[in-house]
């Protein structure tokens, strides 16, 4: 507020500073209110990353468990109170229906001990269809990965240094796996009666020829990169479906051995069971991917970082695929000790997975060559439409 002076001339500022000094004192008093806001959102977000590794860790024993359960619930569990629903003999609580009882413990604790024969038979079913969901999840959180680690790398074009380092990566990601596909031929399709690995492997070898084709077409035109790591990706599936053929074939690489195996089937069992507990870690935390927001829709200061019910869902699935591995996606078969995801099933389940995948990245590339095509195919039909009414 200003008040004339005496004479009518100047202006004098009398009120000015006691508003001035209302408008700090609110400033002052807002600062703390955000600041407490953003302190309780940043102790919510760490309680929710502590529970987010409990549940890591809690699925790693649940993993231990069952694989117990398989190999040495004879001897470690030799008396059970629930006798009754194992059988005359107790073999249905322990090899396989003894990881499907674990993994059907993730959902109904006082219930899975108890279960009939019947009605776990009936949950493996269920759990192969759940595992196979679980797969389709990864892989689209691995094809979103390789996405984002593409547009990191390649997201400046005029900067050198940036794209100069795309291209050596997409390099070194092609030759490891032209390298691969050689190591593959050397060691599992040395001999012609391995028609079935020479087929595995040559396929490989054609999926990864289109991808690179795929990528570097005009109408495409994005790069290598992505591409090159999609390409060891597939290569690396290969590998582990040939990897997991019955040792009874002449062409597979698994060895028959009795008791507990040899150091390198031990340190391929540890390495496969992180790997199935970092898969759905990975996979459940990564809920952005598979929510459906819109182009100006943004994450809020106290959003957790993760979907609740996402990570709840992906480590029920994740419970059924793990079972499916221990036992080798067989219900009626026993497994080896110290085994994971080890035969035909198994093979084939990898194999269908590769192909999948190969297909859904060369979808996810051919999308823009058809948004392309498309107004050139709809303007020339068109054209051709009106030169048959002038026609007329």
């Amino acid at each position: 507020m200003f008040r004339m002076g005496e004479n009518g001339g100047s202006l004098e500022p009398r009120m000015m500073e006691p508003e001035l000094g209302n408008n700090r004192s609110s400033q002052s008093e807002e600062q703390p209110a955000s600041g407490q806001k953003s302190a309780k959102c940043s102790v919510r977000k760490t309680k929710s990353l502590r529970a987010r590794y409990a549940y890591g860790v809690i699925f790693l024993l649940t993993n231990i468990i069952a694989w117990l359960f398989r190999d040495y619930g004879e001897r470690i569990l030799p008396v059970l109170p629930y006798s009754r629903a194992c059988g005359a003999e107790e073999r249905e609580c322990y090899h396989t229906m003894g990881v499907l009882r674990v993994s059907l413990g993730c959902f109904f604790v006082l219930a899975s001990p108890f279960s009939d024969y019947d009605y776990i038979q009936l949950y493996g079913e269920l759990a192969r269809v759940g595992a196979g969901v679980f797969l389709i999840l990864q892989l689209i959180s691995v094809i979103e990965f390789i996405t984002w680690w593409n547009n990191y790398w390649m997201s400046d074009e005029k900067n050198k240094s940036s794209c100069s380092i795309g291209l050596f990566m997409s390099t070194v990601f092609y030759i490891a796996s032209v390298c691969g596909i050689a190591v593959m031929y050397a060691l599992y399709a040395s001999k012609t009666s391995c028609s079935l690995n020479i087929f595995f492997i040559s396929w490989t070898g054609v999926l990864l020829t289109v991808m690179m084709v795929i990528s570097l077409h005009s109408r495409v035109n994005r790069g290598l990169l992505s591409s090159g790591i999609m390409a060891s990706y597939i290569v690396f599936l290969c590998w582990t479906a040939i990897r997991s053929e019955p040792g009874s074939e002449k062409c597979s690489p698994q060895k028959q051995e009795s008791g507990h195996g040899g150091w390198s089937t031990i340190v391929g069992f540890v390495i496969a069971l992180c790997a199935i507990v970092i898969a759905t870690f990975s996979t459940g935390i990564d809920s952005q991917t598979f929510q459906f927001r819109k182009n100006g829709a943004q994450l809020l200061e106290d959003d957790v970082p993760y979907s609740y019910g996402f990570f709840h869902l992906v480590f029920s699935l994740g419970a059924m695929y793990f079972a499916m591995l221990f036992i080798s996606w067989n219900l009626g078969s026993l497994t080896r000790k110290w085994s994971i995801d080890v035969g035909w099933a198994s093979t084939w389940v990898k194999i269908v997975n590769e192909w999948f995948a190969a297909t859904i990245y060369c979808e996810y590339r051919l999308l823009p060559m058809w948004k392309l095509i498309f107004p050139v195919l709809k303007e020339t039909k068109v054209m051709n439409h009106e030169d048959s009414t002038e026609e007329v």
